[in-house]
C-alpha cells in the first residue's frame, strides 16, 4: 500500500475495520467524500480496488513491527 502523508490525525486503538472490527491502521480517503479504515488484512487484500477509489491513503501498518515507524515505547 502506498503511504500517502495526510494532515490526518493519527489512527488509534477506538479506529475499528469497517470490513472486521480489528484495530484500523490505514484510513482511506474517497475521491467521492468520507473515508474507510481498514486492519491491514484488510488494507492488502482490498488494495487494488481502493486505489481505484483514493484520494488520499493513511497508512499506519508499520506500527505493526517492533521499531516501526510511529510506534511509541507503550505499543511496541
Amino acid at each position: 500500500m502506498t503511504t500517502v502523508l495526510t494532515p490526518s490525525s493519527p489512527l488509534t486503538a477506538a479506529d475499528r475495520c469497517d470490513r472486521c472490527g480489528a484495530q484500523a491502521y490505514l484510513r482511506v480517503v474517497l475521491l467521492s467524500g468520507g473515508e474507510l479504515l481498514f486492519c491491514a488484512h484488510h488494507g492488502r487484500k482490498f488494495e487494488p480496488e481502493l486505489k481505484k477509489i483514493a484520494a488520499e491513503i493513511q497508512d499506519e501498518t508499520g506500527r505493526l513491527t517492533p521499531g516501526g515507524a510511529n510506534a511509541s515505547s507503550r505499543e511496541r
